[in-house]
């Protein structure tokens, strides 16, 4: 009897509100680290994520996994990306371009996936 492993997928979260969210966190933070000012989170956020959701939700399973593979691969890079932040700041150096280009390229990653579901 011969073990056959089952193929390689990313596991789907459902919840393409979620992603968004914790990205939108990231930005968050990235932009204070930039010296940007706060952006306001609130109702326009949870109306942000609602209408992902939804989108997502109604959406083609090919469009779903196109969502989840850019969403996946941002969070990747944005976690490095971070990192990369992170350590620039122990030495007392101000990251404040890395950091704004990070946050530019945030703000693109997350306009894409809502073009993706057309939220």
């Amino acid at each position: 009897m011969t073990h056959q492993s089952e193929p390689l997928t990313a596991p789907a979260t459902n919840d393409a509100g979620r992603q968004v969210a914790q990205l939108r966190h990231v930005l968050g933070l990235v932009g204070k680290i930039a010296g940007r000012p706060d952006a306001e989170a609130g109702d326009a956020a949870l109306d942000e994520c609602a209408r992902v959701t939804g989108a997502y939700d109604t959406a083609m399973p090919i469009v779903q996994r196109q969502f989840d593979a850019l969403a996946a691969e941002t969070a990747a890079w944005a976690a490095a990306g971070v990192a990369a932040l992170l350590a620039a700041g122990g030495d007392r150096i101000q990251p404040r371009a890395a950091a704004a280009r990070l946050a530019d390229e945030l703000d693109v990653a997350l306009a894409r996936l809502r073009g993706l579901l057309r939220a």
